[in-house]
């Protein structure tokens, strides 16, 4: 059975390498971005890494971007990520003036002592002048650039906070915390993990016309997120998506976060008539998946990362790929004809459009999609 995630995997690092090969960089070898799929890491065996190394952050926000299903990602690559790190080193190193104190330093090199060649004199001399031939081996310094600096500490931020409440989490379920407790550590998780400031960025008890939401986020002094919290045993549910939706339609706010302070889901309102939520990510903080797989999620409801509306390339992917917008694309006009030639050559048999939109609804669909 073909890996689909492989593939995507695949896809996007074979894209990106097309592209960058285009504007004359070398790139790793189609074998070596096939292995680096497969081990879903740059430490595959039997990597080039001559080939490999100049690129690794490169390849590693590509890695990051596969995983969440973001769409052709090397064409939002940012800038510092968009050529090797031996050529972004050699803009850094080259100063204005040798002399300025304030010149980056150059490149810290390895440097080994291999052999020092002495050759005998012209007379045997022990007199005479020898000249000394000293063979060295330089290694050029490990690779230094990664992302955005604002990104890296961010993610280091979440990444240690995600740790440090595993456990507070742990205790309030056991004990069945009232939503009240839940909220006083969501709190902390908002100003200490995901960069909030409780005082300027975090507005309680917002009021919405007659009802009041538990947080209103404010990011630039513009109102940006509401955040609904229920009590840590308790499951979110579609009542609860209502709730905090009707903050954000009477408010005109895009982003809606739901929480029990476990599970984090982010939601995403499209306005009209009917408004369109999309869900941009789920996250179970105390459940299977890594560490650095649940930071790369709550990353993208970080302070500074929503303010850069880093998490619009998710809810646009889900929105791309949810059940409503498949089922439009399978019942069109173009798709549903291409169905009618293949029942034709694989069966003989001339059926409609018409008909298999019939089929397709009643018989095959999600009974809750029929009625789109």
């Amino acid at each position: 059975m073909t890996d689909v995630k492989y593939q995507a995997r695949l896809q996007v690092l074979s894209q990106w390498a097309t592209a960058a090969a285009g504007q004359g960089h070398l790139v790793p070898r189609i074998a070596d971005l096939e292995a680096i799929s497969a081990a879903r890491t740059v430490e595959a065996p039997g990597v080039s890494r001559e080939a490999v190394e100049p690129w690794l952050p490169t390849i590693q926000w590509l890695l990051k971007q596969a995983a969440f299903g973001v769409v052709d990602p090397h064409i939002q690559l940012p800038d510092e990520l968009s050529r090797p790190v031996s050529a972004a080193t050699a803009l850094q190193v080259l100063p204005a003036d040798e002399n300025s104190a304030d010149a980056p330093a150059p490149p810290v090199m390895e440097v080994s002592l291999v052999a020092v060649v002495s050759p005998d004199t012209e007379h045997g001399s022990s007199h005479a002048a020898e000249a000394v031939t000293v063979i060295a081996e330089i290694k050029p310094a490990p690779p230094i650039v990664k992302g955005p600096k604002w990104e890296s500490e961010a993610h280091e931020q979440v990444k240690g906070a995600v740790q440090r409440f595993t456990k507070p989490l742990h205790d309030l379920l056991t004990r069945d915390a009232n939503e009240g407790d839940t909220r006083l550590l969501i709190t902390d998780m908002l100003c200490e993990g995901l960069g909030y400031d409780k005082f300027r960025d975090l507005t309680t008890e917002y009021m919405v016309r007659q009802d009041f939401a538990d947080y209103g986020v404010r990011i630039d002094k513009q109102l940006i997120a509401f955040i609904e919290v229920k009590r840590v045993s308790q499951k979110l549910n579609e009542r609860h998506l209502r709730q905090v939706q009707m903050y954000a339609v009477n408010e005109g706010v895009e982003w809606m976060i739901l929480t029990n302070g476990q599970v984090w889901q982010a939601y995403h309102l499209t306005g009209g008539l009917p408004v369109i939520l999309n869900l941009a990510f789920e996250v179970d903080l105390l459940g299977p998946e890594s560490l650095e797989a649940k930071a790369d999620k709550m990353f993208f409801l970080h302070r500074e990362a929503l303010k850069r509306r880093r998490i619009d390339e998710l809810w646009k992917h889900r929105a791309a790929t949810s059940p409503d917008a498949l089922l439009d694309v399978i019942l069109s006009d173009s798709v549903l004809d291409i169905i009618r030639k293949e029942i034709k050559r694989n069966t003989g048999i001339t059926t409609t459009v018409q008909t298999l939109a019939t089929v397709i609804r009643t018989e095959i669909v999600d009974p809750k999609l029929r009625n789109k």
